[in-house]
This record gives structure tokens, C-alpha cells and sequence, in this order.
């Protein structure tokens, strides 16, 4: 898969897609795939992602490895609880099957962070396993974070993690090189920060923009730009984690994707300005978080 990836949640997740029309958002998609991403992320709770996703860009299926999230309820909101029952698991892929015009997702992944009991006690995993056999998804992961990271990753038991991870947000480092380490695919999410820093207005992974902002300006990171704008120096740092298979980063703005393209294919930030930048975090509260902690 290319290291950068396509997040599709704001071509369906209000409020952004409701700021654009099908038209628009099926000319944002076929351009992902026209500038040579393929990968594409989405989920059931995306709104009309998953709808778009079909109508548009079905048609050029081979062309693109699909994930999407089970354990939303179809036809519920963002936001809304998840179940993880395994009536409500084959639901989801069904759901997103037929949504997307497809005879399989190349990834299902658990919305939720769940521990062993959760993906145990009413068969969720049982279901996705079944689904699997059917031909109807062709690996299973696990939408991620600490400290359940850690019995998802010991356990063997999923072939991909997706996991935040960013120049402001760096506490997963450790475990990220973990679960590469046990062979398992790497998806970053959050890689820019909802974007770009102008954008740190919003909560994101539970940091405030007072957070976002003050990491970034205690570290003093405009020091290290050298001509880079700040999207290009998060999108640049994200892939120089070692770790990483993806960084997925998402837009409705078909300017916003070219500039994305163009930052990762200038590749990862040099090794010695990465080492000064995550220096200079580390004091900042952005800084691995080892999982004994």
C-alpha cells in the first residue's frame, strides 16, 4: 500500500460533508486514486462515506486496498454507542458491502479499542473470523489505542492495528514499533493533527488546541521548517516513522489532497532533523509512552 493513504470520514461525517455535493465528493475521490494513493479508510458511522465511496470509484475497485469499521450500528450517527455483538458485526460488513458495491473489504477493523472480554463475550471476533472464511474481508484489525494496544497486540489474534500517532502526539511510539514487530500492518491516523495546526481548534484524541498548540510552540518547530510549510514538516514527520505501512489524512479539498501528495512524495524529514524535533518534544509532553505505563 502507498504510505500515504485516504481517510474518507469527511466525505461523510458531518459537519463536512454536508458542505459538499456527491459531485464534489466523487471528484476528491477519483483524484485520491489519479494521484496514486491506494488506500482508502472509512466506516458504517461515516455518514454517506461508505455511499459515496460506492456510487463514485466501485468501478475502479482493483485499483485500491478498502478498510473500513465494524461495530457501529448501520444507519446510527457518529457518536453513537457501538455493539459488538456478532449479529451487529456481520451486520456492519453487510452493510458496508452493499453500501460500497463490492464482494469484499480488504480490512474490517474494530471501531473501538476492545479488550479480550469484549471481543470475546458475545462472538465479535468469532463473526469477523466467519466473515473472513466467507471471502467477505480478507484481514481483521482493531482501531487502537493504549493501554488495551497491548493484550490486542500479545494476543496474535488481528493482522493490522491502526493507531494515532503524530509529531504532537507521539505517546504510541513505542507500541507502534511493537505491533510491527509481531508482523502486523501499521495504519496511522491523525498523522497532521485534524489537517494542519491552523485547524487545532477542534478536540483531537482527547488534547485540546491549547495542548496542540503549546506542544508545537514549546518546541519551537517553526525553528526546523527551512522553507517547509507546517502540513508538509507533520505529514513528513509521520512517515519517517519507521513502523509505519500508512498514514491515512483526509480531505475534502481537492488543493488540501495535492498538497498532502506533495509533501509525502519529498519522503520522510531527514534523520537528524527528526532526532532534533522529537529532542525538543519530549519536553513538550509529546514523547513515547512505554506500555508499563
Amino acid at each position: 500500500m502507498t504510505v500515504l493513504g485516504f481517510g474518507a470520514m469527511d466525505l461523510g461525517g458531518p459537519p463536512p460533508a454536508s458542505e459538499i455535493s456527491d459531485e464534489e465528493a466523487a471528484r476528491v475521490l477519483n483524484a485520491v486514486l489519479d494521484s496514486g494513493i491506494n488506500f482508502i479508510d472509512t466506516a458504517v458511522c461515516y455518514g454517506t462515506s461508505e455511499r459515496r465511496i460506492g456510487q463514485a470509484i466501485s468501478h475502479r475497485r482493483r485499483e485500491f486496498i478498502l478498510a473500513t469499521k465494524c461495530g457501529c450500528v448501520p444507519g446510527k450517527p457518529m457518536g453513537a454507542p457501538h455493539i459488538h455483538t456478532a449479529a451487529n458485526i456481520r451486520a456492519g460488513v453487510e452493510h458496508s458491502l452493499r453500501l460500497m458495491r463490492t464482494d469484499y473489504v480488504d480490512i474490517a477493523q474494530f471501531h473501538h479499542s476492545l479488550t479480550r472480554k469484549e471481543w470475546q463475550v458475545e462472538g465479535a471476533l468469532d463473526e469477523l473470523l466467519k466473515l473472513k472464511q466467507e471471502g467477505k474481508l480478507r484481514f481483521i484489525g482493531v482501531s487502537g489505542i493504549l493501554p488495551n494496544l497491548v493484550e490486542q497486540i500479545d494476543s496474535g489474534l488481528f493482522d493490522v492495528f491502526q493507531i494515532p500517532y503524530s509529531a504532537l502526539q507521539r505517546e504510541h511510539e513505542t507500541v507502534i514499533a511493537k505491533a510491527s514487530t509481531a508482523g502486523a500492518g501499521v495504519i496511522i491516523r491523525g498523522g497532521v493533527a485534524r489537517g494542519a495546526p491552523t485547524d487545532w481548534n477542534k478536540r483531537y484524541y482527547m488534547l485540546t488546541s491549547d495542548e496542540l498548540s503549546g506542544r508545537w510552540d514549546k518546541a519551537r518547530l517553526d525553528e526546523l521548517l527551512n522553507g517547509m510549510s507546517r502540513i508538509e514538516f507533520m505529514v513528513r514527520f509521520a512517515i519517517a516513522l519507521p513502523a509505519l505501512d500508512t498514514t491515512i489524512i483526509g480531505t475534502k479539498n481537492l488543493d488540501h489532497l495535492r498538497e498532502n501528495v506533495a509533501a509525502a512524495l519529498k519522503g520522510p524529514l531527514p534523520a537528524d532533523i527528526v532526532v532534533e524535533a522529537k529532542r525538543r518534544l519530549d519536553a513538550t509532553g509529546s514523547r513515547p509512552v512505554h506500555s508499563g505505563q
